[in-house]
């Protein structure tokens, strides 16, 4: 017995030092792939610059410690960006600009498609979202507004989270996280599920807005594997659908249409004689039933290899989204609008995009790539619309007041049906090289040249000069200026097909015969800033921008689907500054941005028939302010994190979006502030984690309208979402 005691401590030392050993070799290989996944990562991010640019980043915890963390709309979180302002639809509006927004994952371009990013992706994939804006580098096209760059969250540690969130408006929203690792792949997850009666902007300003239901899903999936120590393999799959009630507006009546005398009775409010649908004269505006489902899906494969001065990654990317409207069954857009239409138009997206740094050439990184992009849209719509003709005598309009020839009268209540169908095939592609050289130890200029073409309902090309510097004179001190000469295509997935032709003599007739395609922007941007660390804690920043636009893209809705058209002001002009002051120390931090900008056009000079005549006729000479103009916006934001306990509250002002005055986008809505709270506990029960959040958005409900109906390429009102209180319970996994 005693040497079998032996033989067995032996084997027993034997098998813990062969198990230490073991554990001790699978330690330094998982840190062998931590550490160069690390440095292939840096590489990635080494292959495009900011230098020059004006960059705002929102980290994950940053995101976590906002009211409502990760649980809002990736909107909501750049909405606390500097110059950012926000409307309705989940739009953002970056220094003036009408969305011209570009979407990046990991620093890949995700293609544009019918329905917004803001809404697709979700906060609970991002390690960090950063925010690009001024004069870019050359590795920034198309869309110059302001890049979303969006740095997405690894499986190196592994573990996650399962939740559930809701309250107000109806709010469920359950959620699951999750990443790991084995060997040399990792891989990251994200899932939820949204619904609410808060899909769409309350149109009169109600707490609880009628017909405004929605179901949304999002999932997300990154997926890498280090092929060896200088490359990697990386894919990214997503994807979002979204059902949307379109909410009514209480207690109205149909109204009649301006211009055009209906078979109905005269409606005193407004004046108009009504429409008549097949003996239909009333219909109770919550007795409409349009509705609207938004279907998203992308995916990324990425090759990056990194060896010695050079390093390079290759993407293959694709979108696939599509819009489905439906306006019910009944006559009620017919006697409200003049048309019911159902509407679905589907854009598949999908190119290539090559980029590299070589540091060969002492105190130069010199960076080049290419980019091409093809898309495939389909647009189908199928309009019930009603007949019209001149007045006169022999006009079938019984109304005694459609005699007159310079009318125009109904003169059926028969609907007529009207198909509307095309397809297109459109593409770009752009060049580009820049030089980032480092003259001294604080001065770094970067200059290149970017060529950009595209071809679709038209082809235009350009040739862009760039140039940036950044100067370091004091310790803490970093002020940058740069030019850009920019070229953005209007967005092809948007440009309208319609045949404007197919609905003359229709209550759904076009204001002018006149349809110009939409053209390419083409502007000089000049920008100068600064930053200076104050003390410890402090940062501030300082920026100024003045952009000059020929053929300066807008974009209205024209419609009853929630879709925006493009359109070109002739000449634009945009300028603004900005103002940033950021604390941070262990427990406490605070930011408050706050920025001034104008932005006006010229000379409506493509599909000039989705407008009125007077408007045209006074813009053609006239400089208007843009109908996303907002003079003055200020985001502000605290969090305090006491012994696990984080107590948080951040806020929204904005002088108010545009609306008709005297002129076309004359005058503006009124000001308004948002207030949100929110605190978040983490606790163990049974050595098992959880965080408990309870959320109050809108504290001291604000009823603001983000939009009242009128003004250049405008639809309905809109209003902020008023009051909410949510709770939320999170499970570490």
């Amino acid at each position: 017995m005693y040497r079998v005691f032996i033989l067995s401590g032996v084997a027993g030392i034997a098998l813990v030092a062969a198990s230490l050993s073991a554990q001790a070799q699978s330690d330094e290989s998982t840190e062998s792939v931590t550490v160069t996944a690390q440095r292939l990562q840096d590489a990635r991010n080494g292959i495009q610059t900011q230098t020059g640019a004006s960059t705002y980043t929102i980290t994950s915890h940053d995101i976590q410690n906002q009211p409502g963390g990760d649980n809002l709309g990736l909107n909501s979180v750049v909405l606390q960006a500097p110059g950012v302002a926000q409307d309705s639809f989940g739009q953002l509006h970056v220094r003036g600009e009408h969305n011209g927004l570009q979407y990046r994952l990991n620093g890949i371009i995700l293609p544009e498609g019918i329905s917004a990013f803001g809404q697709t992706l979700n906060p609970r994939l991002a390690e960090s979202v950063r925010l690009i804006t001024g004069a870019l580098p050359a590795e920034y096209g198309l869309r110059t507004a302001g890049i979303v760059d969006i740095q997405t969250k690894t499986g190196f540690t592994d573990g996650g989270t399962a939740g559930v969130y809701g309250g107000s408006h109806s709010t469920l929203t359950p959620s699951v996280v999750y990443g790991g690792t084995s060997g040399r792949f990792n891989y990251f997850i994200s899932a939820d599920y949204t619904a609410n009666t808060l899909g769409i902007e309350s149109p009169d300003g109600s707490s609880d807005p009628a017909h405004d239901r929605t179901e949304q899903y999002h999932g997300f999936a990154y997926l890498s594997e280090i092929l060896d120590q200088n490359t990697s393999l990386s894919a990214v799959l997503g994807t979002s659908n979204g059902i949307f009630q379109i909410p009514n507006r209480r207690g109205l009546q149909p109204g009649g249409l301006d211009g055009i005398v209906g078979l109905g009775p005269l409606n005193p409010d407004s004046g108009n004689y009504v429409l008549d649908a097949n003996g239909a004269t009333t219909f109770p505006s919550l007795g409409l039933d349009e509705r609207q489902r938004e279907i998203t899906h992308y995916a990324i494969l990425s090759y990056l290899h990194s060896h010695g001065d050079m390093d390079t990654q290759v993407s293959v990317f694709g979108r696939y989204s599509s819009l489905f409207f439906t306006p019910g069954a009944n006559v009620g857009p017919l006697l409200y609008d003049g048309i019911s239409q159902k509407a679905y138009k589907r854009d598949a997206a999908y190119g290539l995009q090559a980029e590299s740094a070589w540091h060969g050439w002492d105190g130069h990184t010199v960076r080049f790539g290419a980019l091409y992009q093809a898309d495939d849209t389909l647009s189908q719509t199928s309009s019930r619309v009603l007949a019209t003709a001149a007045g006169g005598a022999a006009n079938a309009n019984p109304n005694a007041l459609c005699l007159d020839p310079a009318q125009t009268c109904q003169t059926s209540a028969t609907p007529l049906s009207i198909a509307d169908n095309g397809s297109k095939h459109g593409y770009s592609y752009s060049l580009y090289v820049q030089d980032e050289w480092k003259i001294g130890d604080d001065l770094t200029v970067n200059y290149g040249l970017r060529y950009d073409a595209f071809a679709a309902y038209d082809a235009e090309n350009q040739l862009s000069p760039r140039v940036n510097a950044v100067w370091t004179p004091l310790d803490g001190t970093t002020i940058h200026a740069g030019y850009a000469r920019y070229f953005s295509p209007p967005p092809f997935e948007l440009v309208a097909s319609s045949q404007v032709a197919l609905f003359d003599n229709t209550t759904a007739a076009a204001a002018s015969g006149a349809n110009t395609t939409p053209k390419a922007e083409r502007a000089d941007y000049y920008d100068i800033g600064m930053e200076q660390k104050l003390f410890d804690h402090w940062t501030l920043g300082l920026d100024s921008f003045f952009k000059a636009s020929s053929n300066l893209i807008d974009e209205g809705q024209f419609g009853a689907p929630i879709i925006l058209t493009p359109f070109n002001y002739g000449q634009g002009r945009q300028y603004g500054a900005e103002f940033s002051l950021n604390y941070q120390d262990d427990g406490f931090s605070g930011y408050v941005n706050a920025s001034y900008e104008r932005a006006v056009g010229r000379q409506i000079v493509s599909s000039q028939f989705q407008f009125d005549p007077a408007d045209l006729a006074y813009i053609a000479s006239h400089y208007i302010p843009l109908d996303h103009e907002q003079i003055g916006t200020v985001s502000a934001g605290a969090t305090y994190d006491w012994d696990g306990t984080r107590l948080s509250s951040d806020l929204l002002y904005g002088t108010g979006l545009r609306r008709d005055g005297v002129t076309p986008n004359g005058d503006h809505l009124p000001s308004y502030v948002t207030v949100n709270f929110g605190i978040a506990r983490d606790f163990d029960v049974n050595d098992q984690g959880f965080t408990a959040r309870l959320d109050l958005i809108n504290a001291f409900d604000q009823r603001y309208e983000i939009r009242d109906g009128t003004g250049v390429g405008v639809g309905a009102p809109q209003f902020g979402a008023r009051r909410g209180v949510f709770v939320g319970l999170s499970k570490d996994l």
